[in-house]
């Protein structure tokens, strides 16, 4: 269950802007991530992913990191989602064992194409020691509850999901609760993008509601929710639109994840 793993860690993590005081990766670590990716659960099983590991000065993320992890997929419906999805389990897993993660969406890599699959985005990383990672997480600046999580129902949840990362900080999300359901919406607030290119913004919105998701669905494990999951297609380019629903049912863990025919 990934909520073993991954909880804590949601607790834990942080978005290293710039890596200070960073220690040697070893290559060992190395090989663990490696290992770490291949137990990664993909949102929509039927898309092909990889990543590749490489030294910093391989790309054009200058944050004092010594690596940085490149996600590569095809491109496929909902394929943004997907890698937000995997590449977030993967920070959380690296938090595990102290090793910080940034995302970066607007790097440049040598290898656009690796193994037939198209370079996404990439996730910077370098070891840091244990007290550089979060100690209060409710400190770091996010939404209010009530502006993204509508309803009076697992609003413990709320209060925890609200605080996934996303670019520039955009918080592209709204949450419809009900006592038996969660619908998950992709919310573009009109004007607000950060350093984000206007063009680019949908783009990776739709990475960060797969981030999103992968808190969404921790937390849920977490409380003992059980849930079944239909994924909408995400096409449009509309203020609001519906990614998720979740149906749920509290009780023993039985997930029973589902994708809408595209």
């Amino acid at each position: 269950m990934m909520d073993q793993i991954l909880y804590p860690m949601i607790l834990k993590r942080k978005s290293f802007h710039l890596f200070r005081d960073a220690q040697s990766i070893e290559s060992s670590d190395l090989q663990r991530i490696k290992e770490m990716y291949k137990t990664v659960q993909p949102l929509i099983p039927d898309i092909k992913t990889d990543i590749q590991i490489v030294p910093a000065n391989q790309t054009t993320c200058k944050r004092g990191q010594e690596y940085c992890i490149l996600l590569y997929s095809e491109k496929k419906e909902n394929y943004l989602q997907n890698i937000g999805y995997i590449g977030e389990q993967l920070e959380l897993l690296l938090a595990s064992v102290n090793i910080g993660a940034l995302w970066f969406g607007i790097g440049k890599v040598e290898e656009q194409i690796y193994n037939g699959l198209d370079f996404v985005i990439m996730i910077a990383i370098a070891k840091m020691s244990p007290d550089k990672f979060r100690r209060d997480m409710f400190k770091s600046k996010r939404k209010p509850l009530d502006e993204i999580w509508l309803g009076e129902h697992y609003r413990s949840i709320g209060n925890i999901v609200r605080f996934a990362p996303s670019a520039c900080n955009t918080q592209p999300w709204v949450v419809e609760a009900k006592q038996d359901s969660l619908s998950v919406y992709r919310y573009k607030k009109p004007g607000k993008r950060g350093i984000m290119p206007a063009a680019m913004v949908t783009h990776y919105n739709r990475i960060d509601i797969g981030i999103f998701l992968l808190f969404l669905e921790v937390c849920l494990e977490h409380e003992g929710t059980s849930f079944e999951r239909t994924l909408f297609a995400d096409t449009g380019d509309e203020e609001k639109t519906l990614i998720a629903k979740y149906q749920l049912h509290c009780g023993i863990i039985s997930q029973n994840r589902q994708a809408v025919p595209f």
